[in-house]
């Protein structure tokens, strides 16, 4: 019975191996690429970001991590102009990168007969959403195409989201508008609208680096987005950022209370802080025990690292 398992075991990790081959990159491949991650990662390689970071996530705003990203050196993280289906629901999580190209007959008749036989069914854009799992942000390029670029319809989406409790990004188009706007807590960021079917085009690479507008995307990448676009935070800076941006907002909190009530000027709060107005902004975070919590030596640490 042991030998039987054992086997049994052996073919369902051979067969898992060949399904991720289909325009996937290898797991070696997918850690070399992220190896400043150090943290959980999927099966399959892709960073795994905590649920308790997404969680705080929604809480900064994209101009606080963008800068702290810019001055980082992470230039080609941010992407606007979109269209959405709701102005007001953010899309946040893991991404799973997907990148269409146009297709041509050889080409697509090889993706999909491998693809078929490693266990995908269907067309290839049903592909990606087969492997989203909860908290992942479906990320797909699909180089703007509008007419005949419309990457889901509100079946998709209805899948997407039960699959993921998110929403996706787009730099292509979606269908059925009217049908998409009565998926509860669903949003989607696109190039625009169309009533199309998706036509010439075949998924080049799932789960690779691919490009969405002006950004750099990898597999495992925190997604952050609001009404005036979206960034992609790379894993491994996901926890620096969220700190930094909810160290920002107690700041800008805190900087508000003090000026409206005379205690510093302005020039004393945005200059490097005195220990003095240190020790003020802690007793100030203690009377206010709902916004969070910070020591003395995790303040000077932060100011210490202050680059925004």
């Amino acid at each position: 019975m042991k030998k039987l398992s054992f086997l049994i075991l052996t073919i369902l990790i051979f067969f898992n191996a060949e399904h991720l081959i289909s325009q996937t990159i290898s797991k070696d491949e997918m850690i070399f690429l992220t190896s400043e991650w150090k943290g959980e990662r999927f099966p399959d390689g892709r960073p795994k970001i905590s649920d308790e970071l997404i969680s705080r996530a929604r809480n900064i705003g994209i101009e606080e991590a963008w800068q702290i990203l810019n001055n980082e050196g992470y230039k080609c993280q941010y992407e606007g102009n979109w269209k959405m289906i709701h102005d007001n629901v953010p899309v946040i999580g893991r991404a799973v990168t997907a990148t269409f190209i146009p297709t041509r007959p050889d080409i697509e008749k090889n993706i999909k007969e491998r693809g078929w036989k490693n266990g995908f069914a269907g067309a290839t854009n049903a592909w990606p959403i087969s492997v989203l799992q909860k908290g992942d942000v479906y990320v797909a390029s699909c180089f703007g195409k509008i007419n005949g670029g419309t990457m889901i319809g509100d079946n998709l989406g209805t899948s997407i989201f039960a699959k993921t409790g998110n929403g996706v990004i787009f730099d292509a188009a979606a269908r059925d508008l009217t049908g998409l706007e009565k998926i509860e807590g669903f949003n989607a960021y696109v190039r625009d609208f169309h009533p199309s079917f998706l036509v010439d085009v075949v998924l080049g690479g799932l789960n690779t680096p691919t490009r969405i507008g002006n950004a750099v995307v990898l597999p495992g990448d925190l997604v952050l987005s609001d009404r005036e676009g979206v960034l992609f935070i790379p894993a491994h800076m996901a926890e620096k950022v969220i700190a930094t941006a909810e160290f920002i907002n107690l700041r800008d909190k805190y900087s508000k209370t003090v000026l409206k009530s005379g205690k510093y000027t302005a020039g004393q709060i945005d200059a490097e802080w005195t220990s003095e107005i240190k020790d003020d902004f802690l007793n100030w975070l203690g009377n206010n025990p709902s916004l969070g919590k910070m020591t003395r030596p995790e303040l000077d640490e932060i100011m210490k690292k202050r680059t925004w």
